[in-house]
């Protein structure tokens, strides 16, 4: 059945890209809203943005969502991951501003927050996208694919010039805990090479080795290193977990990304949902619902250094 959280959680910190302080509190909604952000500095419909795939704008290195009257959110793919991996189908998240914070750069905080919050069944069935045969789009070398699976799994490569990351791979049914287990803790990154014309393009203003792993030439420059050795491409499976949540419930299918980017996975969405023959809405059975990234899991599952 769906749920909601039983109370309200708050979390503030900097946006990873303005560099501006934000505060988030997630609050309970009824059964069937799903997820809405709502900018607590534009009150009304005005400042309201259901987290749903067209939504979506173009952003550089982010998902960014917004609406008819201009009012943005961006960054937003972390949060999207720990609602979806916890099992948060309804719920209204109010931000005071349009970043999300980047808090350590990984979801472990978002989910930590909203599993000592607790969620409330609320007696409506789960309703999920069933992928019904194989949907890909590709740009250049990067690629991104759904088609049928039982369950939502998780593929994805990268590869990089980087000998600190090179090529790294990781495939994962996201059934009974994977997310906080696998993929929760895991850190947005950047290349040293890069830092300076990301904030000369006003990216990364608020970005520091509290909140993403930096990579020079001999690897990590943060003093802990690495949390995991295949930390970047996990966390690349974060993010498309984060930007498939955006499809307005659960996923039956495999995703399989090589290079792919937010904007690859929302562009993968967009051609599902224009092929209605690709996809159907299915009320979920107690069977299947065991399959879902969010059911069973707790606290104890999510790593103790995250």
């Amino acid at each position: 059945m769906q749920n909601t959280l039983r109370h309200a959680v708050r979390l503030s910190g900097v946006g990873l890209h303005s560099g501006l302080p934000a505060a988030v509190t997630i609050r309970p909604s009824r059964a069937g809203s799903g997820i809405v952000f709502q900018r607590a500095d534009i009150p009304g419909p005005a400042g309201r943005i259901p987290a749903r795939w067209d939504m979506v704008r173009q952003a550089r290195l982010c998902t960014l969502i917004g609406n008819a009257a201009g009012a943005t959110v961006s960054t937003v793919e972390h949060l999207m991951a720990a609602l979806a991996g916890t099992g948060v189908h309804n719920a209204v998240v109010e931000i005071d501003g349009p970043e999300a914070p980047i808090l350590d750069g990984s979801a472990a905080p978002w989910a930590r927050a909203i599993l000592a919050a607790g969620l409330r069944p609320q007696g409506a069935p789960v309703r999920a996208l069933r992928i019904r045969r194989p949907v890909a789009v590709a740009d250049g070398a990067a690629s991104a694919r759904l088609e049928p699976a039982a369950g939502l799994h998780i593929v994805f490569a990268i590869d990089f010039p980087l000998p600190a990351i090179g090529r790294q791979g990781v495939a994962l049914d996201m059934a009974n805990g994977a997310f906080l287990r696998e993929l929760a803790d895991c850190r947005t990154f950047a290349l040293e090479a890069e830092i300076a014309a990301l904030r000369a393009a006003g990216l990364a203003q608020g970005g520091s080795l509290d909140n993403a792993v930096v990579f020079g030439t001999a690897g990590a420059l943060n003093p802990g290193g690495l949390r995991r050795p295949d930390e970047p491409v996990r966390h690349k499976a974060l993010d498309a977990l984060g930007d498939l949540a955006l499809a307005g419930g659960p996923i039956f299918g495999r995703y399989t990304g090589e290079r792919a980017g937010h904007a690859l996975t929302n562009a993968l969405l967009r051609a599902v949902f224009a092929d209605p023959a690709a996809y159907a809405w299915d009320t979920v059975q107690p069977a299947e619902a065991r399959m879902l990234p969010g059911s069973g899991v707790s606290a104890a599952d999510l790593p103790t250094a995250a």
